[in-house]
């Protein structure tokens, strides 16, 4: 991975797509709109309203801080959450949208709303368990190069705009 540090912590997100290719080589594509949109043409994608995307477009998210401990090993973070004793098991369900310092309380994503599964705890995980993330990331068929490095995140909605359909389960 690039500049990531052990010690730090980061959050990684997982897009899931009824409407892309899951299950497929082409399921990890950057910018991840086109791995979850690529089984749609152009005329299909222009017609989708919000809740066609929300019924179709999701996101898990977990937060891990780097250790140097292999204990903490996981060999596939490439392919989604970890779910193993607690890691996964308290999960938050909300409406919300694709993520990013492009998008604030004026400019919003045109990919919402997406149901996001956040672990609300926070893990951790080796240093080796990232480099292997990333390594995977470099082996997919399409170039996963610009999601090899933290991203910023953009601030909080304001209240007025975010969902109140969350829950715990």
């Amino acid at each position: 991975c690039v500049g990531m540090k052990v010690g730090q912590t980061y959050e990684v997100h997982w897009p899931h797509s009824a409407a892309g290719s899951c299950g497929t080589v082409n399921q990890y594509q950057t910018p991840f709109y086109d791995g979850v949109f690529c089984n749609l043409d152009m005329d299909t994608l222009v017609t989708l309203g919000a809740q066609d995307i929300a019924n179709n477009v999701g996101v898990q998210a977990q937060i891990f801080t780097i250790v140097n401990d292999e204990t903490y090993y996981y060999p596939d973070l490439m392919r989604g959450m970890v779910v193993d004793g607690a890691m996964g098991s308290d999960i938050a369900y909300y409406t919300g949208s694709t993520t990013g310092t492009s998008r604030d309380n004026t400019i919003c994503s045109q990919y919402s709303p997406i149901t996001w599964q956040v672990d609300r705890k926070c893990h951790v995980v080796s240093a080796s368990s990232f480099d292997k993330m990333c390594a995977d990331m470099k082996a997919q068929r399409d170039d996963m190069s610009d999601d090899l490095y933290a991203h910023g995140s953009r601030e909080l909605v304001a209240d007025e705009w975010a969902a109140d359909n969350g829950k715990l389960l």
